[in-house]
């Protein structure tokens, strides 16, 4: 892990521009903050999704045209805490659907933690937690005939670029049977007024968020990056569609990364890109999935129009 991280860092800042991956944004401190992120006012995602999983759960269950006498697979890619999905679990379970729940992540911790959960909150329902890369795990699920309901929640496709978005649906894709489902979870397109703070809450705690990537480097790579000579900085374009993070030096500074054996020179104001955070609307989606094996079938919306769970399925 220390070496593809150690990889990672150098060809970003070797990069023009110069960017780090926000896969490493999660660390200790960096799940600490996310969860205070998610919690801010002005982070309106996870509100919006978790609001039509708590009062649309029955429309989505039709949409995915479950059916109560054939065993079925709900996936989860990224489970986390299972926040959401706990609702759409809890009222299958009422209604008497045989399923079993499979939430995928990288962290065994997150899945050891639902799982003690679920068995405490729903004991009726089977779990078994997958832990690892989600396409290997897929691949290994292909032998299963039940049918399968993936969930991909939250937006994290939103972390792709188009390209990127539309190989990992094709992939997923590959991995399902005809007449499977994908549940995907994308935030819309809306006014910089609403999406802007999101990024920049006026408590500061996701600039930190950001900023904890340098930190992590000092931690780990033995850099001396003076995080006051930095700032967290977000954009967001409407006709673009997507909100961009950025750490930007604020004076002219050089950096060393002892693990690197490499000095790195930042001009004043030089931008370094952090994240991508792709807002959809329904032609997005359509051009995302044109050359992949999906249809979409419809969408359900949260109260505000904010946040979209596409249903698609698998031709």
């Amino acid at each position: 892990m220390l070496e593809t991280f150690k990889k990672d860092v150098k060809q970003g800042l070797d990069s023009n521009p110069k960017t780090l991956s926000s896969k490493y944004f999660y660390n200790k401190i960096g799940d600490a903050l996310f969860v205070e992120i998610m919690n801010l006012p002005e982070y309106y995602l996870t509100r919006s999704e978790l609001d039509i999983f708590q009062n649309k759960t029955q429309d989505l269950i039709n949409a995915l045209q479950l059916n109560s006498n054939t065993p079925f697979e709900l996936i989860e890619l990224g489970a986390g805490d299972g926040l959401k999905t706990k609702k759409l679990l809890r009222s299958l379970d009422k209604q008497n659907y045989t399923f079993d729940y499979l939430p995928i992540d990288i962290s065994s911790n997150a899945l050891q933690l639902l799982k003690k959960d679920l068995s405490n909150t729903l004991p009726n329902v089977s779990v078994k937690t997958q832990q690892g890369d989600y396409f290997k795990i897929l691949a290994s699920l292909k032998k299963s005939s039940k049918p399968k309901v993936i969930l991909f929640l939250g937006s994290n496709i939103g972390n792709m670029d188009d390209e990127k978005a539309a190989e990992f649906i094709y992939n997923l894709g590959a991995n399902l049977k005809p007449g499977d489902k994908l549940l995907l979870g994308v935030d819309l397109i809306k006014a910089k007024e609403i999406v802007l703070p999101a990024y920049n809450d006026k408590q500061g705690i996701t600039a930190k968020f950001n900023l904890n990537l340098l930190h992590r480097i000092n931690e780990e790579l033995g850099a001396d990056f003076n995080l006051k000579n930095f700032k967290h900085q977000p954009e967001y374009n409407k006709e673009e569609g997507i909100a961009k993070s950025y750490i930007v030096s604020t004076e002219q500074q050089t950096v060393t990364i002892n693990a690197l054996e490499t000095s790195y020179t930042f001009e004043a104001d030089e931008k370094i890109h952090t994240e991508i955070s792709r807002k959809y609307n329904d032609a997005l989606i359509e051009k995302i999935i044109a050359n992949t094996d999906f249809t979409l079938q419809t969408k359900i919306l949260d109260s505000k129009a904010y946040f979209a769970d596409y249903i698609l399925t698998r031709n």
